[in-house]
Parts: C-alpha cells; structure tokens; sequence
C-alpha cells in the first residue's frame, strides 16, 4: 500500500511512520522507504509514552486480516479482529483527513465492519466501502479485497470506487449506454494473463532472492523432492490439479487428498496461460496449497517458448 501511494507510482505522498509486527517486513519496508518502521505488537506501541505519532493527512494500511478469513476456522473468537480499533487509534492522534482499510472481503458486513463505520462517522469522517477485483485494474490475479475509505472534507463516493481499467474478456464488455458503462475508464482493456505476466522470463536461477534488477531478483526456483517431481510431471497440462493427479497416478496420491472426495479443486493445479492467475496466497511455493504450479512443465516450456514470446 505504501508503494502505491509514493512517488514510485506517480504520487505525491511521503511516507512518515509505519508499523509491522514482522520484522522482515519491517525491515523491508524501511530498506525501501526510509527507517520509520517500528517493529512490535501495535497494542504495546500505542500504550507506550514513549511513542509519538506524527501528524499526517492519511493513514493507510490493512489492520490483520486472519480472524476474518474462510481459512481461518476460528474467526468468530479471533484478537485480530479487533485491531482495527488501533488503527483508528492512529488515524486519530495523526489527526489524518483521510483513511483507507483494506482487507479481506468478508469483513464486508460483519459486526467488526459495522463498529468501524460507527467510529470512523463519529470522528467526522464520511466513509464509502466496496469489493473490489484487482484483475479490474491490470493486475493478472483475480484477488478480491474489501476497501473502506473515510474522509473528513468530502464524501468520497464521488472517486471511490475508481473507475475499472480492465474487463473479463469472457464475459464481454459492455459499450456505451450499458448499465456497466460509468463502471470503465473510457477504453478498457482485458484481463491481463498469466502469459502476460511471465511468459518471457528465463529459467529461475537458484533458490534464493538474488541482488539482480526486477523482476529477476524474485524470479528463483526450489529443489522439490523426487516424489514432487513424479507428481509435477504426472499432470502436465493446464487446469490439471490433485483429481487429475489421483486419476492417473493414485499411487503418487497422498493419503489425505484421496479421502477428501470434494472441495479443494485448487490443490496442486497448474494455472491457465490465457487467464489471470488465482490469488496468490502466503505460501505459494507450496503446490500442494493451492493452483500455483505453472502452465506448463519445463520440457513443455522449453518446447514452446519462442511461440509463447511471439503471442
């Protein structure tokens, strides 16, 4: 979020304060913007005398997201969900005009979601919420997350939520006069792919991140043990995942995928070229977590890649 709002995307924004409770985050992020991160649990932090917010006109960030997520099978007893309240804390002793939250879609229309606006209409803010789908602003992975936007001076309905710049070119798009049309940016273009995105990258080097422009700095491999490998090349094509695995190799099969019968789907599949990718969840090097494994196997994109870089 704090890329997007900086002058390395075209804004005017300067970064001033930040908190993580990661430190590799913190570390990170204060590499890249400036040693103004402090790394601790958010609650100690603002109890602390010691630490002084500074004035700002917006605070932006996504309060922990985990007791609000469907992987989470213990969300409706979860701390984190309630450190929204710390991050209105600092929006209010920055004394900030402007707020943006963003988190997973369900905290649409939970009792959480419903407390915030209440703060936030308390404090003078007049606050706007939506879903929003980040395949719709050319990003090529399908990742849904709820924004919630509060503003002091005016109401933000009137640029929130933005225009999209992208369209499902599977669904068609809808020209002038739709219901759709104040939706779109005046020429929209499609979903950016999975093609789009990675078909002229190398073969990865190593396994760990290298001191090398972008994106080859995050463009590593792993070392799979030899049973992966049997599994990668067992499903070969795209759209395959851990049904197809089963179907053609059951012996290769973990125990527990085969007792679950349904759900799922996602497990050990291969993306498409030609659509964006799934969204990319924390552990995406493991296939077995989800539809992360490429479109093709390395003899496949050896074979075809000096098509793949014409299309």
């Amino acid at each position: 979020m704090t890329l997007g709002f900086t002058k390395f995307m075209g804004h005017c924004f300067k970064p001033v304060w930040a908190n993580d409770f990661n430190e590799y985050a913190g570390k990170t992020y204060n590499l890249n913007f400036g040693a103004h991160c402090i790394v601790g649990n958010i609650i100690d932090i603002l109890n602390d005398p010691k630490i002084k917010i500074p004035k700002a006109d917006v605070v932006i960030g996504g309060p922990p997201c985990q007791g609000f997520s469907l992987l989470n099978k213990n969300r409706e007893d979860n701390t984190r969900k309630m450190l929204w309240r710390q991050y209105m804390d600092v929006v209010e002793r920055s004394e900030a005009s402007i707020f943006v939250i963003e988190n997973v879609p369900q905290i649409l229309g939970s009792f959480e979601h419903g407390e915030i606006i209440g703060v936030a209409e308390a404090m003078g803010f007049k606050v706007r919420w939506t879903k929003l789908c980040a395949a719709d602003y050319g990003v090529p992975q399908t990742r849904w997350r709820a924004f919630i936007v509060g503003c002091k001076f005016a109401d933000p309905a009137t640029v929130f939520p933005p225009k999209k710049t992208h369209f499902n070119p599977n669904k068609g798009h809808r020209k002038a006069f739709s219901e759709e049309f104040d939706e779109y940016v005046s020429n929209p273009l499609p979903w950016r792919t999975v093609r789009d995105a990675i078909c002229d990258l190398p073969p990865p080097v190593g396994t760990e991140i290298r001191n090398v422009p972008s994106p080859l700095d995050l463009h590593f491999g792993r070392t799979p043990m030899e049973i992966s490998l049997k599994r990668y090349k067992a499903i070969p094509d795209e759209a395959m995942n851990r049904f197809d695995l089963q179907k053609k190799v059951p012996h290769l099969t973990p125990a527990c995928w085969i007792r679950k019968t349904s759900g799922g789907t996602d497990l050990f599949g291969r993306l498409w070229w030609n659509r964006p990718a799934f969204t990319i969840r924390t552990e995406f090097f493991k296939p077995e977590k989800g539809r992360y494994l490429h479109p093709w196997t390395r003899l496949q994109k050896l074979a075809n890649m000096p098509a793949a870089q014409e299309n």
